[in-house]
């Protein structure tokens, strides 16, 4: 009985997270890319730069609405979407789709910025602040409050599938994860690492998204410079073929390619593997990084719409390219029995024995905890829109026991059933995307307006 639940779960994820999914993720982000750039200009290009003077504080002031900085918001919705993907799942695609889905996974990642930029904006349009200064925003928000209390349903079916999604991939799996990887490289039992993680989650979310956000502005920098860095040492190495495997990386992505033991990738494989595990990696399309950015202080829409922009951009292209060219350089990707993270490590040891063997269990563990306490919030907004305050605490015991139980006892069926309910995310929030883009690029126009005017320089 339970295989079949099994069987029949895994099967619902395939369809969830299917090619049609995944299409109408790339194609919604293609359509906002052109639709919100203005004249023979992406989106992704004409405000990337504002958007990084946006972090820098440029335009912060102390009276705006909201709780936490634009940094910080940035910080926490980049905390659940630099994880465990970043190590392992790359090296999956790499095994499974070749070089060339690295081209496919860069490309997709650059067009799930223009999702996450309306995403962030309409939350930030369509967000709640209760008399004691405390935002609640999201898709589920602007869902019933942009389209009307008919959309009510829709908005619940939302906030019911991200609760739910918060305990699977972004927490039991996270958990679970990071006790196997420690306990096969330092022999650190299953149960301490669960007590740990759930001990130091439990301080950081009881203090609400302003802990939260304060906890991963210091820790989502120290880990991403610290990894990136790493990468940095193991490509210094190879540097003489990082030009030879650039050009691997884009002829193989419009052409099949062999893979170890006499495999071989096909176009099809390489172009599945790449668009899907970016869309997974960097959440664009899943409205959940709206929740974080919509706790942003700022008057402004649009404003934080640039800066959740700049999301996709770090995780997938900067992140996810840089493991991607140190397994490749190193050449573990046609050796190695391994996938996923033991391969990345694997690949670090290549360059200095014990690298990766002691920086990578550490890395992924941080990246793992980061994901963890970012998501409890996404679960708690969750949970107060469908209950109110007597929601909250509830949920927040709940994740933390259900935490531990996944660095213990790995439940397939119940990360299987949260894989679904999270894919489920995708279609109540792409849907309110459009029926909102008129508002959405009628604040596009605005705020662009006045920032080629100089406005906001002279406020």
């Amino acid at each position: 009985m339970l295989n079949s639940i099994e069987n029949f779960l895994s099967l619902v994820v395939s369809y969830v997270w299917g090619i049609p999914t995944i299409a109408l993720l790339v194609l919604s982000g293609l359509l906002l890319s052109f639709l919100l750039g203005g004249k023979s200009i992406l989106i992704q290009f004409r405000a990337f730069f504002h958007g990084i003077a946006v972090v820098r504080g440029k335009y912060d002031k102390k009276d705006d609405p909201g709780q936490i900085s634009h940094f910080q918001a940035l910080m926490t919705a980049l905390s659940a979407t630099i994880g465990l993907g970043n190590i392992g799942i790359v090296a999956i695609i790499i095994k499974f789709g070749g070089p060339g889905a690295i081209f496919w996974m860069v490309l997709a990642g650059l067009i799930g910025m223009a999702t996450k930029f309306a995403e962030s904006t309409l939350a930030i349009v369509y967000r709640k602040i209760d008399k004691d200064g405390i935002v609640r925003g999201g898709p589920m928000y602007y869902i019933e409050n942009g389209l009307g209390k008919k959309f009510k349903p829709m908005a619940k079916f939302y906030a019911l599938s991200i609760a739910i999604g918060s305990f699977g991939i972004a927490n039991m799996f996270q958990t679970n994860q990071s006790a196997i990887i420690l306990n096969e490289s330092f022999g650190v039992p299953h149960y301490v690492t669960g007590l740990v993680m759930v001990a130091l989650a439990a301080v950081v979310i009881i203090g609400g998204i302003t802990r939260i956000a304060k906890v991963t502005s210091f820790l989502v920098p120290v880990m991403a410079v610290a990894y990136i860095i790493g990468c940095f040492i193991v490509l210094g190495f190879h540097i003489e073929k990082l030009p030879s495997l650039v050009m691997t990386i884009f002829t193989s992505a419009f052409s099949d390619t062999a893979l170890a033991g006499g495999a071989v990738a096909t176009l099809h494989m390489a172009v599945l593997q790449g668009v899907k595990r970016a869309c997974f990696s960097n959440e664009a399309g899943l409205g959940s990084a709206a929740i974080a950015h919509s706790a942003a202080s700022t008057k402004e829409p649009v404003r934080e719409g640039v800066v959740a922009l700049l999301g996709p951009f770090i995780d997938t292209v900067v992140i996810c390219t840089l493991t991607a060219l140190v397994i490749l350089s190193t050449g573990v990707w046609q050796t190695s029995t391994k996938v996923g993270v033991p391969m990345t490590a694997q690949a670090f040891d290549t360059v200095i024995t014990g690298f990766g063997h002691y920086f990578i269990p550490v890395a992924a563990t941080l990246f793992a905890f980061s994901t963890l306490i970012s998501w409890s919030y996404y679960g708690e907004t969750a949970s107060h829109y469908l209950f109110g305050k007597k929601g909250i605490t509830p949920f927040k015991i709940i994740f933390c026991l259900v935490a531990f139980i996944g660095s213990v006892w790995k439940v397939q069926s119940v990360l299987d059933f949260s894989d679904i309910m999270t894919g489920m995310m995708i279609f109540p929030n792409i849907i309110a995307i459009w029926l909102l883009f008129p508002t959405l690029k009628k604040h596009t126009i605005i705020y662009f307006g006045k920032l080629k005017n100089g406005d906001f320089d002279r406020s």
